[in-house]
């Protein structure tokens, strides 16, 4: 009996590509697809050259320049944990479509033809088999 095995979020080739990912999404030009994400990103943007105006010169009834630092820090925070976040996210669901394509490969199918069983490879089912599948068995073809 074959089992799909599940992909864990921390797995380091998943997590190493989720961070490569998560920065490449940074682009302005893939953010516009998330409005309220590339709105949070042009704030980090402009508080970001703001609080940089105000280390160069703060003008009279700025905001300290502490405060501006910090708003800016969990603006950043914000946009590239939301793109780690999709990022994790769509690697899983590479990662776990890539392991059933595997298992489409490997897992053997048991036809019924004219009352007895037989072992085949999934691939070689067609439209009208019948197959027998006990509790816990992966389905060897889609329905």
């Amino acid at each position: 009996m074959v089992h799909a095995q599940p992909v864990s979020i921390f797995h380091g080739p998943l997590v190493r590509q989720a961070v490569k990912d998560s920065l490449a999404k940074l682009s302005p030009a893939l953010m516009v697809n998330n409005p309220v994400m590339f709105v949070v990103e042009v704030g980090s943007v402009l508080t970001t050259l703001i609080w940089l105006r105000d280390l160069l010169a703060r003008p009279a009834g700025a905001a300290p320049a502490w405060f501006t630092f910090n708003v800016a820090l969990w603006l950043w925070f914000t946009v590239i944990f939301a793109n780690f976040a999709e990022a994790v996210a769509e690697g899983r669901g590479k990662a776990q479509a890539a392991a059933l394509r595997g298992l489409r490969k490997e897992t053997l199918a048991r036809l019924l033809r004219d009352g007895r069983e037989e072992e085949v490879p999934a691939s070689q089912l067609h439209k009208g088999d019948e197959v027998v599948v006990e509790a816990g068995q992966i389905i060897p073809g889609d329905g």
